[in-house]
């Protein structure tokens, strides 16, 4: 036993501990986060403002629909030298209207976006849609 506990030793009902101390984590109000809903609830409101409930929302896995898309722009550098372009192939679901494109080249792909088809065709290619349609 410490000097200091010796010293308190029988001279008071607590023996020199205080009230809780000695008995877990009773005087300094619980571990980690206890409290947080009780004694500490101020603390929370002020220093962890988005820590408790939920935030945003995920949709199930099976219900997500992702598309592997593929811009104007790339469709050049994609057909290195050829005319005819099949995304499919390349699983490639979209075409999308972003950029420029120089080149006439034929496209099988499932889906294009209307300013796809209209910068495709602008520049001579044509734009064959296999299952899908557009959008």
């Amino acid at each position: 036993m410490g000097t200091k506990a010796n010293k308190h030793r029988g001279r008071n009902r607590y023996h020199g501990r205080g009230k809780k101390a000695g008995r877990g984590a009773g005087k300094r109000g619980g571990r980690g986060n206890a409290g947080m809903n009780k004694h500490r609830v101020m603390y929370r409101n002020k220093y962890m403002p988005n820590h408790w409930g939920m935030h945003g929302f995920n949709r199930h896995p099976t219900l997500r629909n992702f598309s592997i898309t593929v811009n104007v722009s790339q469709l050049e550098e994609l057909a290195n030298g050829a005319d005819t372009l099949n995304l499919t192939e390349m699983d490639i679901d979209k075409v999308l209207g972003s950029g420029r494109m120089q080149v006439a080249l034929k496209i099988i792909v499932a889906e294009a976006s209307a300013k796809a088809i209209e910068k495709i065709e602008a520049a001579g290619g044509s734009l064959e849609m296999e299952a899908g349609g557009e959008e």
